[in-house]
């Protein structure tokens, strides 16, 4: 069985003496004191100055227990993975898309034009045809002169 003993910190085990009216921590001496000014907080200070931001995050893995370490990395890693193969993914139906409307687009563009190209033409000669029976109204078209004598 174990047994527990209680251990008393030294400081805790000296009573203070109180100075002037009963009070403890107030003396004239004392007012300016501070602990930041030890000869180890300027020993962290220069350590730090050379520590780079890179060593400080490392530095923190300690901080977090192995479990959770893990699960972090874990998610981390699936959603690199999930990033890539999406991008991966992106890119090769970007190509297949891009491949297919040149392709395709291209001689169905080029054959819009021509069969626009086509109707255009038949309007100007139309146009013309019309503009040539408004200047000659008394002249009948060569085909109808053509069907009137083969019949």
């Amino acid at each position: 069985m174990v047994k527990l003993t209680e251990v008393e910190d030294e400081h805790f085990v000296e009573k203070p003496t109180p100075s002037k009216h009963d009070a403890l921590l107030v003396s004239d001496d004392e007012e300016d004191y501070t602990d930041t000014e030890s000869e180890l907080s300027d020993a962290s200070d220069d350590e730090a100055d050379e520590e780079t931001l890179a060593d400080r995050i490392s530095a923190l893995k300690d901080i977090l227990p192995p479990s959770a370490r893990h699960t972090i990395t874990s998610s981390v890693s699936t959603l690199t993975s999930f990033g890539k193969a999406s991008l991966s993914f992106s890119g090769r139906a970007l190509w297949i898309i891009s491949t297919s409307a040149f392709l395709i687009g291209v001689p169905w563009a080029l054959a819009y034009a021509e069969e626009e190209q086509y109707i255009q033409m038949e309007r100007e000669q139309g146009m013309i045809k019309g503009a040539n029976e408004m200047l000659t109204p008394g002249s009948e078209p060569e085909q109808q002169q053509q069907a009137q004598q083969t019949l």
